[in-house]
């Protein structure tokens, strides 16, 4: 089986695993062939790197603070419709799909930070386990939905599974619409978008897009923006990972449309990169106060990204995530200073 048809395997896999265990399993698959592992994507080196004290400054406390202050969040607008999305949101690939009861208090406490320091943006996929459920039962409860900007994710399916797919997320969610549908991973330069511009006209979804985490499908990738122009384009794209700036940046601009950057962290761990090391000084400059900021501002210093959208189950991860929509963001020189000493 080719790593391609593996992936869509496990998709199906991650998708239909009803027990915390058996996603748990297939995540630690999934990870596998993107080079990644559990440790990395649940944050564990980042936590480590804080519990050392290497990233943590007077200011990340301060920054918890004005995390409840919504004005001060940054905005950039979605440039087919002109509406302001903030530049921090959440991903919910890891911490959400296998949460059982028990831990459903800690991601209720995610989604609130999100929400109280100005953010909106909820990025999710059918093929993430129970996040669906998880991300519509808290919404739902805190009342929040119309604070929250819901981007999901249906498969490459027939038309009639895709509409049965599309019609199980908003059960899921508990939602008669979602902001964002994305169609997910796409790999062939003929797929279409048809079916879901009938849904935007019905008003089943406000935005539509497509995604990729995979550069063996950037070609087709490249070809569908340049001809569909969707609204939204979701790339992976990460201080480790630049790939994306070549083409699929580029064509998104030109298409006019918004990039969310998918595992804004790096494949491998950035966090892991910099154990053991002091954020530099110079990092002020633009407003940093943790390695975390760090990473993301040099995300958003790149004006073609709308938003990034880091996951976390953590509320004190989301709240310093948020900390990067404030204060300055790096220059082009400033950036290459930033590439530099990673690199080294």
């Amino acid at each position: 089986m080719t790593v391609s048809g593996a992936r869509r395997s496990l998709d199906e896999r991650f998708h239909t695993a009803t027990n915390h265990d058996a996603a748990t399993y297939i995540t630690h698959q999934w990870l596998s062939l993107r080079g990644g592992n559990m440790d990395n994507m649940l944050g564990w080196s980042r936590r480590s790197v804080l519990a050392a004290g290497l990233a943590v400054s007077s200011s990340w406390l301060v920054g918890r603070s004005q995390a409840q202050n919504p004005e001060s969040v940054m905005t950039r607008p979605i440039p087919h419709s002109g509406e302001e999305l903030p530049i921090v949101g959440l991903g919910t690939a890891v911490s959400f799909p296998s949460a059982d009861q028990s831990q459903r208090a800690a991601l209720k406490d995610v989604i609130d930070a999100l929400v109280a320091g100005g953010g909106k943006l909820i990025d999710t996929a059918s093929v993430y386990g129970n996040a669906e459920s998880v991300i519509g039962d808290i919404v739902r409860a805190s009342n929040a939905r119309n604070k929250i900007f819901i981007a999901t994710k249906i498969e490459v399916r027939s038309a009639k599974a895709g509409a049965d797919e599309f019609q199980r997320s908003l059960q899921r969610l508990r939602a008669e619409n979602v902001d964002l549908l994305q169609l997910h991973n796409v790999s062939r330069a003929s797929q279409s978008l048809s079916q879901f511009r009938e849904w935007k006209a019905a008003g089943r979804c406000r935005y539509v897009g497509i995604t990729s985490t995979f550069s063996a499908d950037y070609n087709a990738m490249e070809a569908i923006i340049r001809r569909e122009k969707p609204d939204f384009v979701q790339v992976d794209y990460s201080m480790d990972n630049r790939a994306a700036e070549k083409r699929i940046l580029p064509a998104a601009a030109d298409a006019g449309a918004a990039v969310l950057t998918a595992m804004p962290f790096g494949k491998t761990s950035l966090f892991r990169a910099v154990k053991g090391k002091s954020l530099p000084d110079w990092a002020k400059h633009f407003d940093a106060a943790t390695w975390g900021q760090f990473f993301l501002k040099f995300l958003l210093g790149n004006k073609q990204v709308t938003a990034v959208i880091p996951g976390t189950g953590n509320a004190d991860h989301m709240i310093d995530n948020l900390g990067a929509a404030r204060g300055r963001l790096p220059d082009a020189q400033q950036r290459e200073r930033m590439a530099a000493l990673l690199a080294s």
